[in-house]
């Protein structure tokens, strides 16, 4: 039996009035939620037209030229503006009938094409409940037929199955929200060897061990620890809203752990470094679940990933960012203040859901708006946009590609001093430890 898809009645329309803007095809994105029992579309996103294409007013004739790289490349856009609990969940082509054969195969490179890219970004492990499947669309621009089916992106042999796909309204309109605020204090040594000192690289690792502990840490949902198995909403009184959206919030708190177990060895790491990076601060974080019976095991599945997701998702646009302003060939940087991507919400029309985004201090509403079309093809007022964190400084440090014979003195002091704390289990780094406020980025080195 193929799997079922819940479908937010509004896509219907969306979807119909693509297919008479644009000839002879249009792909895109399907956004919603996964769950055991059903799956949820609640948005559909057409992917956006090339510079070339919006000055010239044309679309490629056939499917064999479908820009694989140009749609990948706006999933992974699309799905850092995702808060937990949502992802890109299939894609879409809206096709003539003397196109419709070539559909589906054009369909299935982009599913496998997008899942790829998506899951490389990824900080955290897929869990065995984790539903495999995702949609492949297609639409008859002509006759309106619709065809479903599904493909296991973790089998690249794998064949389409059959799916249905079902309108439904207010379909996310009273979904459940869990909020909250995470502290991060997490510091990150760089290599004496490591070359040309990659922040980026060496920022993904210590965020990979970072995201273990969240992996590993005690939920507290409004104050109360709660079995995996359990109803999210057991013991409260559900709302009940058809074509008002309302969200029930639940109030998380997360618990890291100190320290592993009596049954766990710890060993010391002795490393010899040239410098450190320092990610200090408080991140807000969000995830949405479905109200059909939600379990815990989902709500709180949900929100680790938006924890995980939010603060590497910040380090990767930050990094971007200095790329465009500085260049990639800058190796040392001088001294500089910047300021870390701030988290904001939007509403969707009739969802009780919110879709997330960054922006620099300097941003005005003016361009989120614009990246809120272009993205996610959606109108934003300024008034609504919801800022969730304050103004954040990043500091970074230089790091000189060579140490001179005092500093690699140092070192090898160091390194004696290392060695002989070994044993009683002291980790010791050759660097200094600079904090800054709230929640900052700092790169630095002795």
């Amino acid at each position: 039996m193929g799997r079922t898809y819940f479908v937010e009645e509004a896509i219907g329309q969306y979807l119909s009035d693509l297919n008479t803007k644009l000839k002879p095809y249009v792909t895109g994105l399907l956004i919603g939620q996964c769950s055991p029992q059903r799956d949820y579309v609640i948005r559909a996103v057409r992917t956006p037209p090339k510079e070339e294409q919006k000055e010239d007013n044309i679309s490629p004739s056939k499917l064999a030229s479908v820009d694989e790289e140009w749609i990948t490349t706006h999933a992974t856009q699309v799905a850092q503006m995702l808060p937990g609990g949502l992802l890109v969940l299939g894609v879409f082509i809206i096709a003539t009938p003397e196109l419709s054969k070539d559909s589906q195969n054009a369909l299935r490179r982009l599913i496998f094409s997008v899942e790829k890219s998506l899951t490389k970004r990824r900080l955290w492990k897929p869990a065995e409940e984790d539903v495999p499947d995702r949609a492949a669309l297609q639409i008859c621009s002509a006759t309106k037929k619709v065809v479903c089916r599904t493909y296991d992106v973790r089998d690249p042999k794998s064949s389409a199955k059959p799916a249905d796909w079902k309108y439904q309204s207010a379909l996310s309109a009273s979904w459940l929200a869990l909020d909250c605020t995470v502290n991060v204090n997490i510091h990150i040594p760089l290599l004496a060897t490591s070359p040309n000192h990659d922040l980026e690289k060496n920022t993904k690792n210590g965020l990979n061990r970072w995201s273990k502990q969240i992996e590993d840490s005690v939920f507290l949902i409004n104050g109360q620890v709660k079995d995996d198995d359990t109803e999210l909403l057991e013991g409260q009184k559900k709302l009940r809203g058809n074509t008002q959206s309302s969200t029930q919030f639940s109030d998380v708190k997360v618990l890291t752990q100190l320290s592993q177990g009596s049954s766990h060895r710890s060993t010391a790491t002795v490393q010899v470094c040239s410098g450190s990076i320092n990610l200090k601060g408080a991140v807000k974080c969000r995830a949405y679940i479905h109200n059909n019976k939600p379990k815990v095991k989902e709500a709180i599945q949900a929100l680790k990933r938006d924890i995980i997701n939010t603060l590497s998702d910040r380090c990767e646009i930050l990094f971007e960012d200095l790329i465009i302003n500085e260049g990639p060939h800058k190796k040392n940087f001088e001294r500089e203040y910047h300021v870390l991507p701030q988290r904001l919400f939007v509403p969707v029309a009739g969802s009780s859901v919110m879709l997330s985004d960054y922006k620099f201090g300097d941003e005005a509403d003016g361009e989120i708006q614009e990246r809120f079309v272009e993205m996610l093809d959606q109108s934003v007022q300024a008034e609504d946009i919801h800022i969730a964190e304050e103004i954040n400084t990043v500091d970074i440090c230089p790091v000189t590609d060579n140490m001179d014979d005092t500093q690699q003195k140092q070192v090898t002091k160091a390194t004696l001093l290392l060695k002989l704390q070994q044993n009683i289990g002291v980790v010791i780094a050759a660097a200094v430890a600079v904090f800054a406020s709230i929640f900052s980025f700092n790169y630095f080195s002795d």
